[in-house]
C-alpha cells in the first residue's frame, strides 16, 4: 500500500515540478524578448505556453482518473492553475508589446526580473515538497517576498510615467505602457498565490 501510495505521489509532484520548469523556462524567454517584441518572439513565447499547458492537461486528467492523491486534489489543480496563469500573462505581456509598440524600460525589465526569480522559487518549491517540506516552505516565501518587490516597482513605475505629461498625445502611449506593467504585476500576483498555496500543502504535509 505504501509503495502504491508514493508511486502517485511521484506521478502528481512530478507533474507540477515540469510544468514550474517550463513557467520558468518561459519567464526567462520573456525577459529575452522584450527588447525584441515581434510576431517571432510571439510565436516562440507561445511555443513554451502551450507545451506548459499540456503538462497542466496531464495533471487534471491525472486528478480525474485517481482516487486517492498524495496532496489535496484542490490544491494540486490550484497550484497548476495558478503557475499557468503566470505564462498565461507573460504571452500577454509580451503580446500587448507587440500590438501597442511599447518598448522595454528599465522598470519592465526589472520586474520581469523578479517575476522570474520568483518563479525560480516555486519550482524549487516544487522539487523539495517531497522529501523536504521545511526547505520547499523557505522557497514559498522567497515568492512572495519577491511579490512586494514587484509591487512596490510597478507602483513607483506608473507614479513616473504619469509625473511628466507633456500633452494630451502622450497620454495614450503612456497608459499603453502601464497596461503593460499591469499584466507584469498580475503575473506577480499569479506567483503569490501559488507560493500561498505551497505554504498551506507544506502545513499539512508537515
Amino acid at each position: 500500500m505504501f509503495g502504491n501510495k508514493q508511486k502517485k505521489e511521484d506521478k502528481f509532484i512530478s507533474l507540477i515540478i515540469s510544468q514550474t520548469a517550463k513557467t520558468v523556462e518561459g519567464i526567462r524567454l520573456l525577459r529575452e524578448l522584450i527588447e525584441i517584441p515581434s510576431k517571432q518572439s510571439l510565436e516562440r513565447l507561445d511555443k513554451v505556453e502551450k507545451e506548459a499547458d499540456e503538462i497542466r492537461r496531464i495533471l487534471i486528467d491525472e486528478l480525474n482518473k485517481t482516487f486517492i492523491t498524495p496532496m489535496d486534489r484542490e490544491d494540486l489543480f490550484n497550484i497548476s492553475l495558478y503557475v499557468d496563469d503566470m505564462l498565461d500573462y507573460a504571452y500577454s505581456t509580451l503580446e500587448e508589446m507587440v500590438l501597442l509598440k511599447v518598448e522595454a524600460d528599465d522598470f519592465l525589465r526589472e520586474m520581469i526580473s523578479l517575476v522570474a526569480q520568483a518563479a525560480e522559487e516555486l519550482h524549487l518549491a516544487a522539487q523539495r515538497l517531497s522529501n523536504n517540506q521545511s526547505l520547499a516552505g523557505d522557497h514559498a516565501r522567497r515568492a512572495k517576498k519577491l511579490e512586494g518587490e514587484v509591487d512596490h516597482l510597478y507602483r513607483k513605475a506608473v507614479a513616473e510615467l504619469f509625473a511628466d505629461i507633456k500633452d494630451l498625445q502622450e497620454v495614450s502611449t503612456k497608459f499603453f505602457r502601464r497596461e503593460v506593467y499591469r499584466h507584469v504585476s498580475n503575473m506577480s500576483d499569479r506567483a503569490d498565490t501559488a507560493a500561498n498555496l505551497f505554504g498551506m500543502v507544506v502545513m499539512k504535509l508537515s
